[in-house]
C-alpha cells in the first residue's frame, strides 16, 4: 500500500507536469521551434530559389541605393551590409530610412521651429544688415553668415561679447558665478549629466534660485538614464522646483528616434548670458575627476544680442513636446534697451537639426577649410570623416594652407581612435599635420581659421555630429576672443606629438586592421 507522501508527491509532479506543458512558456517555446524547424526545411527544399531571390534582390538595391542623393561613403557603406546580408540590410535600411520611429518628433520640431521663426530678425533692413558690413571686411566670413541665415535661419549679431574658455575648470567657474546673478530665469540643456562636484554644486544653486521665484528649465539626454542617473531623475528635480525634461528617454519599443540624441550644450540666464561648447556636467569635464588623463576642453561665454538666438534654440526644443502655442515666446527675449551692447565682431549662434537635410555643422566647418588662405587649426576629439570633409582637409593643404589638427593621444572609445588613426596616411601623404594630445583626452570642438573665423562649440568632426545628432555652435567673425583661441591652440599643439609617417608604418597591426575594418560600416555607428 502507497504512502499518502509519496501519493501526494506522484500528484504534485503530474501536476507540474502538466502546468509546465499547458503553460504560456512552454507553448511560445513550442511554437518557435516548429517555426526554425520549418524555417531549416524551407531553406533545404527552397535553398536555390532563396539565394537566387536574394541576389536578384541585393542587386536591385544597390542600384537603388547608388542613385540616391547621399554621401558617397555612405552608399558605399549601405551597399557593403546589402551585398553580405541581405536579409538583414535590406529591412535596416528601408527602417532607418523611412524613419518611422520619429515621424511625430520631426513634426514637433518643424512646428517649434516656425513658432520662433518670426523672433528671429532674419530680414533686417539694409543699413542694418550686419552681414554686409562685414562682406566689406571679411567676405568669406560673410558668406558663411548668409548661409547660417538664408538656409538654417540664424540671424548674425553685432551687439555682443564673447569670452573663451581653454578649460572646462574655467567655463564652470564662470556659470556658476552667472547663475548666482540670475533673477528671472534659467534654461540648461546638456547631454550628459552626472552626480559630483560639478553638478551638485550646479544643482544646489538651481534649486535655491527656484526657491527665489526663478524660472529653472534643465533638460538632458535620455541616455544618461543608461549610465549616471536614474530613469526617474525629472520627478526628484520636479521636487526641489525645477522643471526638467528627458530628451527622447529609452521605452521599451524599437525606434530610429534613439539614434537621434540631444548633444547639445546651452546655459541661458535671464536672456543676458549664455554658454556653449564641449564641456558637460561631469567631473571629468573639469578634472575633478581622470578618466583619461588629462580632459582638455572649452567653451565660450556669450552676452548681449546673440543671446536671444540661444534662448531660442532652446525653447525650440523645450517645447516639441508641449501643445501647440502653449510658449509666449516674448517674455524670455528681453527688449533692446535692456541688453548691454558690446560690438566685438559678429556672432552667429546656430543649431544643427537631424530632422532636415541640411548638414549645418558640416557646412559650416568645410566652408571655414575651404576659404582658408593662411592656416586652419582643428581640435576634435573625433575624426571619422566623410568624402566631403577627407577632400576638404586634402585639398587645403595641397594648395598651401597650413592644416593642422589636434586629437587625443588618451581615447575614450578605442573604436573611435582606431578609425581615426585609418585616416592618418591619406590626410598626412596630402601634407595636414596631425598632433595628438599626449597628456590625456581632448573633447575640444573648435575651428579657426585664418585668425578671423572661428567655430567652436558641440560638432565633432564625426558622422553623428555632421548627420545624425542635434547639435549647436557659434560662428565667430573678427572677435577678439579669435586670438584667445589661437593662443589656447598654439600652447595645446606644444603638449602634443606630431604623427610622422614612421609612426604610421610602425603602428600596431591589430589597429591597422580594425581601423580598416571599421572604416566600412563607420557611417552607421
Amino acid at each position: 500500500m502507497s504512502s499518502p507522501v509519496i501519493t501526494d508527491n506522484k500528484t504534485k509532479i503530474k501536476r507540474g507536469v502538466i502546468s509546465v506543458v499547458t503553460g504560456r512558456t512552454f507553448l511560445v517555446t513550442l511554437l518557435l521551434a516548429a517555426q526554425l524547424v520549418l524555417l531549416i526545411v524551407g531553406f533545404e527544399r527552397l535553398g536555390d530559389y532563396i539565394h537566387l531571390g536574394s541576389a536578384v534582390a541585393s542587386a536591385l538595391m544597390i542600384i537603388y541605393v547608388v542613385n540616391t542623393p547621399s554621401d558617397p561613403t555612405v552608399k558605399l557603406t549601405w551597399c557593403f551590409v546589402i551585398a553580405i546580408v541581405p536579409v538583414v540590410g535590406i529591412p535596416l535600411y528601408f527602417f532607418i530610412k523611412l524613419d518611422l520611429g520619429h515621424r511625430s518628433v520631426q513634426r514637433a520640431i518643424s512646428r517649434c521651429a516656425a513658432e520662433t521663426m518670426p523672433y528671429f530678425d532674419l530680414h533686417p533692413a539694409p543699413e542694418e544688415d550686419n552681414i554686409v558690413e562685414l562682406a566689406k571686411t571679411d567676405p568669406d566670413g560673410a558668406q558663411a553668415a548668409r548661409y547660417l541665415r538664408d538656409r538654417a535661419g540664424f540671424p548674425a549679431y553685432t551687439g555682443s561679447s564673447v569670452k573663451y574658455f581653454p578649460v572646462g575648470e574655467l567655463k564652470f567657474a564662470a556659470l556658476t558665478e552667472e547663475l548666482e546673478k540670475a533673477e528671472h530665469f534659467i534654461f540648461m540643456e546638456y547631454f550628459i549629466v552626472s552626480p559630483g562636484r560639478m553638478w551638485d554644486t550646479l544643482l544646489e544653486i538651481l534649486a535655491r534660485k527656484a526657491r527665489e521665484g526663478v524660472e529653472v528649465r534643465f533638460m538632458y539626454d535620455g541616455t544618461c538614464a543608461f549610465s549616471s542617473i536614474p530613469y526617474s531623475y525629472p520627478r526628484e528635480l520636479e521636487a526641489m522646483g525645477i522643471k526638467c525634461k528627458s530628451f527622447a528617454p529609452v521605452r521599451p519599443f524599437v525606434s530610429t528616434h534613439y539614434n537621434n540624441r540631444d548633444h547639445r550644450k546651452i546655459a541661458v540666464i535671464d536672456g543676458k548670458v549664455a554658454f556653449t561648447g564641449g564641456v558637460n556636467l561631469a567631473d571629468e569635464y573639469i578634472n575633478e575627476k581622470l578618466r583619461f588623463g588629462h580632459w582638455k576642453d572649452t567653451a565660450i561665454m556669450v552676452k548681449g544680442e546673440a543671446v536671444r538666438s540661444f534662448t531660442l534654440l532652446f525653447l525650440q526644443m523645450w517645447n516639441a513636446d508641449e501643445r501647440v502655442g502653449g510658449c509666449h515666446y516674448e517674455r524670455y527675449l528681453p527688449a533692446p534697451e535692456e541688453i548691454r551692447k558690446d560690438t566685438d565682431g559678429v556672432v552667429v549662434p546656430y543649431g544643427d537639426s537631424p530632422m532636415d537635410d541640411e548638414q549645418v555643422g558640416e557646412l559650416t566647418y568645410l566652408h571655414l577649410i575651404n576659404t582658408a588662405r593662411d592656416y586652419v587649426y582643428i581640435m576634435s576629439p573625433y575624426l571619422i570623416l566623410d568624402a566631403e570633409a577627407m577632400t576638404a582637409l586634402t585639398f587645403a593643404a595641397k594648395r598651401g594652407v597650413d592644416v593642422r589638427l589636434i586629437l587625443p593621444h588618451i581615447p575614450d572609445k578605442k573604436y573611435a581612435f582606431w578609425l581615426a588613426k585609418s585616416h592618418y596616411p591619406q590626410l598626412v601623404a596630402a601634407g595636414v599635420k596631425i598632433y595628438e594630445y599626449t597628456p590625456g583626452f581632448i573633447h575640444a570642438k573648435v575651428v579657426l581659421a585664418d585668425g578671423v573665423r572661428a567655430v567652436v562649440g558641440t560638432v565633432n568632426f564625426d558622422y553623428r555630429s555632421f548627420y545624425h545628432h542635434f547639435e549647436c555652435a557659434a560662428l565667430l567673425c573678427g572677435c577678439s576672443a579669435i586670438e584667445d583661441i589661437r593662443a589656447d591652440f598654439e600652447e595645446t599643439l606644444a603638449k602634443s606629438h606630431r604623427v610622422t609617417r614612421e609612426d604610421i608604418a610602425h603602428e600596431k597591426l591589430h589597429v591597422k586592421f580594425f581601423g580598416m575594418l571599421l572604416k566600412i560600416v563607420a557611417p552607421l555607428m
